[in-house]
């Protein structure tokens, strides 16, 4: 069976990707104890996970998923397995740390995987390439979540960074804006999940792991920042085009009269 024809609809991958999804589940409900809440956490978020998923292939009318983006959905399946046992941890339930670090360690290291495959396949696509950002996001705010409890929920902000821009291109529509590719941009995002699965694994003195979670944090912030600032001086750019060509035709309107 190839993966064209077991993904002939665009749900039937999602529905596919959602047994997987209860099954990682039992096997860590098994194995660590997740609380119901933990449980609950997990099928949850693969519930909307799926959904998601397969409304944005009908949108794309895409049939199948491919191998990149097939990549990507076990990355979204493993971050659905660390969801679950971090609701389980913060509700005082004692998890496995080398299991839950593990999990995330090998979702973070598919990150690099589905892109090359996208590449290498001739399958990039926005789809795929808003799939990747949000499983990134995600996996980066449940991190965050475990690392607040222990060390202070400022560190939630790391996770969070991403959801305000978000929110804040609501009332503030230039934020929306295309923004030319940044290598540091991408190398400060791929930062954040290693150094939270770092402070996560425990194996740092808590002196070490609050500085770890400021660098974090403050080389996010000065990212987000430097993109702010291009994108508002970009606005202000538009925005005096725009000035200009309505003078313009303003002018050549009035001297035809």
């Amino acid at each position: 069976m190839t993966i064209t024809t077991a993904t002939t609809t665009p749900y039937r991958a999602p529905f596919a990707g959602f047994a997987a999804q209860l099954a990682l589940i039992a096997v860590l409900a098994g194995t660590t104890g997740l609380t119901m809440a933990g449980g609950i956490a997990g099928i949850a978020y693969g519930v909307v996970l799926c959904g998601l998923l397969g409304a944005a292939l009908d949108r794309a009318q895409m049939t199948f998923l491919g191998w990149a983006n097939l990549v990507t959905f076990s990355r979204a399946i493993l971050t659905g397995g660390v969801t679950a046992m971090v609701t389980s941890s913060i509700l005082g339930h004692e998890i496995p740390v080398w299991l839950l670090v593990t999990i995330a360690s090998v979702a973070l290291a598919l990150d690099g995987v589905d892109g090359q495959v996208a590449r290498r396949t001739g399958t990039t696509s926005s789809l795929g390439a808003r799939f990747d950002m949000e499983v990134d996001a995600f996996l980066i705010l449940v991190l965050s979540i475990y690392a607040a409890v222990s060390y202070g929920w400022w560190a939630l902000a790391i996770g969070a960074f991403r959801y305000a821009f978000v929110a804040a291109s609501w009332a503030l529509p230039w934020l929306n804006a295309a923004l030319p590719p940044r290598f540091g941009r991408k190398v400060v995002a791929a930062q954040q999940g290693v150094l939270l699965a770092l402070v996560a694994s425990g194996l740092l003195p808590a002196w070490a792991s609050i500085g770890v979670l400021a660098i974090a944090l403050g080389s996010l912030t000065w990212s987000f920042g430097r993109d702010i600032v291009w994108l508002h001086k970009a606005s202000q750019v538009r925005a005096a085009a725009r000035t200009r060509w309505s003078a313009g035709s303003m002018t050549l309107v009035a001297s035809r009269f």
